[in-house]
């Protein structure tokens, strides 16, 4: 199916690909229009929904809450590969970097004058490295990935496909193979770089419903033993 997708962004078929987008949006209209108050009470997968729908159906509104989705990364995955991609079809090396996630949804309401974080489940973020925009995944001039929630095996997981340059690769992979327990590294998608992939978005591409991204943010948080040593010393 994902193949489909891939050979649709070339043919300009804009009406077909309009049609398979509300099918898809049809299908999670029921937790999308759901209100905001009761994301608590949602599963994971259903504030997945919920996210999904109101980007492409409720935007101007979704964006009053400042939505950031953060993805927590667990895992990492480096993969080299000389000779003939199975993506591209051609021969070469190609450098993909595999980062499996626990996404977190951040609201601020501006009424409350609060944010609150809800869970909604683990996700994998394929990211290719390249100092050109690569042919694979497919997108636009200064896009940088797409968020979709696509798999037969796991239907309401989030997954980003998308490409980061080697300068950015070269200062994060220290810390994603940061050893202590201390350390983690989070992917920031905030809500000015999250776009539908519709009409009207011509500058974003992916698959019916998915989510253009047009930035990407790593936020590395870290709070050393030698740090914590000190502060405790400072209190004796």
């Amino acid at each position: 199916m994902r193949s489909d997708y891939f050979q649709k962004f070339g043919s300009g078929d804009d009406e077909a690909f309009e049609k398979q987008r509300r099918d898809a949006m049809r299908t999670i209209e029921g937790h999308g229009k759901r209100d905001a108050a009761e994301l608590a009470e949602m599963k994971e997968g259903e504030r997945a929904k919920w996210l999904l729908w109101n980007l492409h159906e409720n935007l101007e509104e979704f964006r009053k809450l400042e939505p950031t989705l953060i993805g927590q990364v667990m895992c990492t995955q480096l993969t080299v590969t000389d000779g003939l991609s199975m993506a591209t079809e051609k021969v070469g090396m190609e450098k993909k970097i595999e980062l499996n996630c626990r996404w977190h949804l951040r609201l601020a309401y501006s009424t409350y004058k609060n944010e609150e974080a809800y869970l909604i489940g683990d996700g994998l973020v394929d990211l290719s490295v390249s100092n050109t925009l690569p042919s694979h995944p497919p997108l636009q001039k200064n896009q940088k990935g797409y968020l979709d929630s696509d798999s037969s095996l796991y239907p309401n997981q989030l997954y980003l496909y998308g490409w980061v340059t080697e300068p950015v690769w070269e200062e994060i992979k220290q810390h994603l193979y940061q050893p202590t327990p201390n350390c983690h590294t989070d992917l920031v998608l905030r809500d000015n770089c999250l776009f539908p992939v519709k009409t009207g978005f011509s500058f974003v591409a992916g698959p019916p419903g998915s989510v253009g991204i047009t930035n990407v943010e790593f936020r590395v948080s870290s709070h050393s033993m030698e740090r914590r040593q000190n502060r405790r010393a400072e209190t004796l």
